[in-house]
This record gives structure tokens, sequence and C-alpha cells, in this order.
């Protein structure tokens, strides 16, 4: 086992190994656990989230341990980059490799859990949210910078985005950090097609585009028609991935008679 913890947390090593033996049988569930399990547990004073990894298959096992950080590496090492330039994630407290003689068997990523928040998809989806707007533009403003800082974050999903007010204003933290790109800089057409996975939303693509063109000195047009049209490949793209599995489900059955 490999088992890194973050600066000043070492006394945290044994209530931590002591959490991930009973991580099957008990803590609280985040999400329906269908492909990476999230847990809560409380870790001796410390509200601490679990983020157990999908199994990889034996190829993807071997590359991640002898090729490849883990995603658990990568999400402690990403996390850690990002607060040093002054972006919000929840607290890095320590990830967790198993290997066997193959690869990589296991691994876990561990944050502070942050209380009192919510996802960018209840307030892109919730017309009636308290400074919506005003939320959608806070969170292009937080693209902008990350890409004028010339990180492109892949997971660029609504659930991967949690909204917190501090001090009467309302602070975005980034989580799922593991699938990051690292550009000297980034073109716009690059930086407009990483809003593909946000939504199809027309109203709310056409607030960010907006926002964005008024921050990046561009037309809102631009902006506008770059992002639908990633969008709308988007929503291709997983039209087919679902008659994919479909089909990947139904010909075995079709086989078998």
């Amino acid at each position: 086992m490999k088992l890194i913890i973050a600066e000043g947390l070492s006394q945290y090593k044994d209530d931590i190994l002591s959490t991930l033996k009973k991580f099957k049988s008990e803590g609280t569930l985040i999400g329906n656990g269908s492909r990476n399990v999230i847990k809560i547990f409380d870790v001796n004073g410390m509200h601490l989230n679990f983020k157990s990894f999908k199994q990889h298959n034996i190829i993807n096992r071997h590359v991640y341990k002898f090729y490849r950080k883990s995603k658990a590496h990568r999400s402690f090492e990403y996390a850690h980059m990002l607060i040093s330039k002054n972006y919000h994630t929840p607290r890095p407290v320590a990830y967790i490799e198993n290997h066997d003689f193959i690869g990589l068997t296991s691994s876990y990523y561990i944050t502070e859990q942050l209380e009192d928040v919510w996802t960018l998809d209840r307030v892109i989806y919730d017309h009636s949210f308290a400074d919506r707007e005003e939320i959608i533009k806070e969170y292009t403003r937080l693209m902008f910078s990350l890409h004028n800082d010339g990180i492109q974050f892949l997971d660029n999903s609504p659930n991967n985005f949690l909204i917190r007010k501090e001090d009467n204003k309302y602070s975005i933290y980034l989580v799922d950090l593991n699938r990051m790109n690292f550009y000297d800089s980034i073109h716009l057409d690059k930086r407009l097609k990483n809003f593909a996975r946000l939504t199809n939303s027309p109203e709310v693509i056409e607030i960010i585009a907006e926002e964005y063109a008024h921050l990046y000195g561009t037309s809102k047009d631009i902006c506008l028609k770059s992002i639908m049209q990633a969008a709308q490949k988007q929503v291709t793209r997983r039209k087919i991935k679902k008659v994919l599995k479909l089909y990947k489900y139904l010909i075995p059955k079709f086989s078998n008679h």
C-alpha cells in the first residue's frame, strides 16, 4: 500500500487506515456508486470524503502502476496546484494506492468534506434559484481564469462544480480533478469547446457566451456559435454511445437464440 498524506495532516494516518478497512461496510454513500464510490466518514473530528475509483481492466492496471500516475495521485497533485493558484477545491488530505504484481488494484482520493454547497447542475436547471444568472457568470469567469492560466478542465460537467456563499459572494469549488490538460496558452476555439459538456440549454449558453466574449474581448456571436456547435456535437456523441451500448447488450442475447 502507498499512502501519501498532505503536509500538516500526518497525525490522521492511523485513523485514515482504520477507516479504509471499513470503507465497504460503513460510511455515508454519496450518489449511486455505479462508477466511482464516494463515502463520507467522521475521522477523528474531521468530516472526510473518501473517493474510491472504479476498478480498471488488466491493461490499465499495468499502465497506472508503471507508466502513468493514478487518478487518485493526479487528483491530489492537481488539487495542490489549483490551491497554489488561488482556485477553490476541497482541501486535499491524502491519496492511497494498492498494487499487486500486475498493477494497480485500487486507489482512493481523500479530501475534507465541503458543507452547505450546491452543484452547478442545480443552479442551471432551477430557474428560480437565487442569483442564478450571477452564479452562471461567476462560473464563466472561473473558466476564463483557468483558460488564461493554461488549464483545460476536461470534466467540465455541472456536477463537478460546488457552490457556496462565502462573505456575501459565491465561491465555486472544482471537484473530480483527475482529467486536466495544461498549455502555455489556449486558443479561443479550444476554450469555447471546453464548454461542450456543461449544458445544451440555449439560455444558459447565451449567458456564458456573452460573459466570456466580454472577458476575452471578442463578439458574443462568435462565442455563442462555437459553444452551441460543441454542445450539439456532445449530444450527438452521447446518443451514439447509448445506441452502441444497447447493441452491445442485445447482440449476446440474440446470439444465444
